[in-house]
């Protein structure tokens, strides 16, 4: 048995570790991990790597084929418009977005909440004002996927660890733990991944080197099995994304987490097959995730 197979998560990375497009990086790692994170944009210029519908089609066949589930991250920071109106340009192409990928039934939509203007030195009422716009900004989207449940809000570097805590508690959308943002901000990752676990559909590990999101291979081995050991004694259910983009760090990536894994396994931390992820937890749209 692969000892990806052993473990209680599915395993993924994302569309853009081959310098191709997204149909030749999903055929390229197919049988090589479980899950692939769609990183979609369109810019105002007109680009765009948004699949068309042919693409749609053949990426979901190779799914099917390769026991493959998506991951789709939404390409703008979510807000309201200045007037709190819903037509701000996030959630216009976080809409198109959607729209072209639900075919593919995602395990989820990843994304980030723009917070960038009161992060820092706002009143109470500024503060207020931004959570319960944020509020409605995943009301709306949550209408477009089908449940709040199926939105995962990722937590950025530079923020306070309990910035989006308000927001949380007042929706039912699920939380992208990104476990390099924490480690950039020199944070221990436990403690935060601990406490919102059971809300947690997808977590992001990626290292940090002269620039982020490079391999694990520079994050010290012991911070890396402890999380690994956190996620595989709480048999989580969700997905795990190397969250880096060249063929190099993908592969130093793996090695490093096979790596962890075997140091776990043989030391007695985990006990490997027994927490191998059970099917029936990992099919369909909507699947249930349990801690």
């Amino acid at each position: 048995m692969c000892w990806i197979d052993q473990l209680p998560f599915r395993l993924g990375t994302t569309s853009y570790i081959i310098p191709d497009d997204i149909l030749p990086n999903v055929r390229w790692l197919a049988g090589q991990v479980q899950d692939i994170e769609l990183v979609l944009f369109e810019l105002d210029d007109g680009s765009s790597n948004l699949p068309a519908l042919q693409v749609i089609d053949e990426l979901f066949i190779l799914a099917q084929i390769n026991d493959l589930s998506f991951t789709v991250h939404l390409p703008l920071d979510l807000r309201l418009g200045a007037e709190g109106e819903p037509q701000h340009v996030s959630l216009q192409k976080a809409q198109k977005v959607i729209a072209r990928t639900l075919p593919l039934q995602p395990k989820a939509y990843v994304l980030h909440l723009d917070g960038k203007e009161v992060r820092a030195g706002v009143s109470d009422e500024e503060l207020r004002h931004w959570q319960m716009q944020s509020v409605q900004t995943l009301e709306i989207v949550a209408s477009w996927v089908g449940g709040a449940e199926r939105l995962a809000v990722e937590n950025l570097e530079g923020y306070p660890l309990d910035f989006l805590d308000e927001v949380l508690e007042q929706t039912s959308v699920s939380c992208c733990v990104d476990i390099g943002h924490l480690w950039l901000d020199n944070h221990d990752p436990l403690p935060f991944l601990n406490h919102w676990l059971n809300r947690t559909t997808v977590v992001h590990l990626h290292g940090q080197a002269e620039r982020d999101h490079r391999s694990l291979s520079f994050i010290p081995p012991h911070k890396l099995d402890e999380v690994l050991e956190l996620l595989c004694k709480a048999e989580y259910r969700g997905v795990v994304t190397v969250e880096v983009f060249t063929q190099e760090d993908f592969h130093l990536s793996m090695e490093a987490l096979q790596a962890s894994f075997e140091r776990l396994r043989t030391g007695g931390r985990i006990t490997g097959a027994e927490h191998g992820r059970k099917a029936d937890l990992d099919s369909g749209w909507g699947a249930q995730w349990k801690k």
